[in-house]
């Protein structure tokens, strides 16, 4: 019997680089895919870098597989770049690397990859994919490692997804990892992970928006919760919830942007104590271990992908949105962001936080 074949999403970077290492190991017939996504093509250090290609290429030569370069820069453009910027001007703070996975990575490059007839695609993300026997549905679990967990970034992915899915480090912690590429000889075994929005040079994200999008951030007031002047800020578009620093203004205590009103043209700031909620709404959800969500359900729930999960409750609101209700005031729940929920290990679900 023929092996099975897959796909394995090599980024340059040593996650993926140990899922094609591992799905060798395990027998599958292996091939490397490297997108190039944006413009920036010689500017190392950026996702898909002229840099990052050669060393997938080098990678997939050392382990003796065939590689393969797409250049989806028009996709990515469309669907990634063109919605970061239109979500700032509508007064939200996007994540671009969860419509990168949802557009792009996990449906448009899982569509290519099917049509090229092999049996899955994967990446070096940590999570975990299972099918649950009891249901029949394909659940999506945290990695092993809670410390590099990446399931948060993953609760767009459908059951059809999944089912084709491989996520060979998701059992492995990040040293490991390391120690096996570096063990096989991988040029990449020891390079530092990227942290920057990948089209964004340097994190300048009000430059980008400027010189990509032809916005023009137009000056308004600072107000206080009660609606008394403060001062005048920038543009709507340099103010996320929860900033403190980079205002310009101060007080008898720390202010804080807690809101932008956008038809009105102000930033709202407060004290830390005006960040607190207990309760959200969520559009675009998408449900992986129920099929749909018919009555209030306990849960634990995270608006960042950096902090920890809290107890809550979500409810079904009509038009497909959630209701996410906090037992505990949670800080800083910012519109554009993804809210995501977790039973133990599972991911229930998630969705954009509007409200």
């Amino acid at each position: 019997m023929a092996a099975k074949s897959v796909y394995v999403a090599m980024s340059g970077g040593v996650d993926s680089a140990g899922s094609a290492l591992l799905l060798q190991r395990e027998g599958w017939d292996v091939s490397g895919v490297t997108l190039r996504l944006h413009p920036y093509k010689d500017r190392p250090g950026l996702c898909g870098s002229a840099e990052d290609i050669d060393t997938a290429r080098s990678v997939a030569a050392a382990l003796g597989i065939p590689h393969t370069v797409l250049d989806w820069s028009e996709l990515f453009r469309r669907e990634v770049m063109d919605k970061f910027v239109s979500e700032y001007v509508r007064g939200r703070t996007p994540n671009p690397c969860l419509d990168c996975n949802r557009c792009v990575k996990f449906g448009a490059l899982l569509d290519w990859a099917l049509d090229q007839g092999v049996d899955a695609l994967a990446t070096g993300h940590y999570a975990r994919v299972r099918r649950d026997e009891a249901s029949g549905r394909w659940l999506l679990l945290r990695g092993m490692d809670r410390r590099k967990d990446q399931s948060y970034f993953l609760y767009q992915l459908t059951q059809h997804q999944l089912r084709h899915l491989l996520l060979p480090v998701g059992t492995y912690e990040k040293p490991a990892l390391r120690a096996l590429a570096a063990e096989a000889g991988l040029s990449n075994a020891h390079k530092a992970d990227s942290q920057d929005i990948c089209f964004v040079p340097n994190g300048d994200y009000m430059d980008f928006l400027r010189r990509y999008g032809g916005v023009e951030p137009v000056p308004g007031d600072f107000v206080d919760l009660s609606g008394r002047f403060l001062g005048r800020h920038q543009g709507l578009e340099r103010y996320t919830t929860g900033q403190r620093r980079g205002l310009g203004i101060s007080g008898e205590t720390p202010l804080y942007v807690v809101r932008k009103d956008l038809a009105a043209g102000t930033v709202v700031l407060g004290p830390d104590s005006a960040l607190y909620t207990r309760e959200l709404t969520a559009e675009r959800v998408n449900l992986i271990a129920l099929p749909e969500l018919t009555a209030p359900l306990s849960v634990t729930a995270k608006t960042r992908y950096s902090q920890r999960e809290a107890a809550a409750t979500v409810e079904p609101l009509p038009g497909g949105r959630i209701r996410v209700v906090f037992d505990q005031p949670q800080r800083a729940v910012t519109a554009g962001q993804a809210v995501v929920l977790y039973d133990g290990e599972r991911v229930i679900g998630g969705g954009t936080i509007c409200g």
